[in-house]
């Protein structure tokens, strides 16, 4: 009688290391694109908190200010509110922030 082993061959642990590279290769790329987008949504959230502290600022002092500087100085936002997590700079034109 010949006795029966249980354990892969190398042929099926080929197939299922080829299965699971593809999966990578698939889920890779989708989830950069996803991280990309989700700094994209949250810098574009800031730029409306920061809209939100220019019509604040206007309404104290009847003038709009003339940078992000003068929001931080007047305790309307911190200092890590001036740029976005991707590191891109926020900047105060005609009373609207912009992301630079």
């Amino acid at each position: 009688m010949k006795k029966r082993y249980a354990g892969f061959t190398l042929l099926e642990m080929i197939v299922v290391v080829l299965i699971i590279s593809i999966l990578f290769l698939l889920t890779i790329p989708n989830v950069s694109k996803v991280m990309d987008s989700v700094e994209n949504v949250g810098c574009d959230a800031l730029t409306k908190v920061i809209d939100a502290a220019i019509v604040e600022y206007k309404l104290d002092f009847n003038e709009y200010p003339s940078s992000i500087s003068d929001l931080i100085n007047g305790g309307y936002i911190t200092e890590e509110q001036a740029r976005c997590s991707n590191g891109k700079a926020i900047v105060i034109s005609d009373g609207h922030a912009y992301v630079e």
